[in-house]
């Protein structure tokens, strides 16, 4: 008989299984646990160049897809356009996104691990040089 049969023995044969068997387990709640594999589509309206920024940084974080209005914009200034569609196109590129325009107020911009369905008729690619050029 072995030390671990006597000391069972003496501490009382079955029971002390039984215990052994429930300090082998801890349970967690996860209840307040953020689910980090969730995906945010996020709608974000440009009536102003600044307005980019919080669009930049939800990309940034890397599971953000952002669906940009950019109406306002568009009817008051388009050489601010042009320049906040080259600041997306350039982070789009440095996270290895996608970048499309869907009819002519809205962008989508998409990390690297989503993809744009393209159709010739319904989006258009959006180039450097050109705010909004059909593909």
């Amino acid at each position: 008989m072995g030390i671990f049969d006597s000391l069972k023995d003496k501490l009382g044969g079955s029971n002390f299984d039984e215990l052994e068997a429930e300090e082998e387990y801890l349970e967690l709640d996860n209840a307040g646990a953020i689910d980090k594999g969730k995906i945010t589509v996020h709608p974000f309206l440009l009536e102003e160049f600044d307005d980019i920024k919080g669009v930049l940084d939800s990309l940034r974080a890397g599971q953000t897809i952002a669906l940009v209005n950019i109406k306002p914009l568009k009817d008051r200034d388009l050489v601010e356009l042009k320049r906040a569609i080259n600041k997306l196109k350039k982070t789009t590129d440095a996270i290895e996104g996608e970048i499309a325009g869907f009819g002519e107020d809205y962008i989508v911009v998409t990390p690297s691990f989503a993809t744009i369905h393209r159709s010739s008729k319904q989006v258009k690619t959006v180039k450097e040089d050109d705010t909004v050029a059909a593909e």
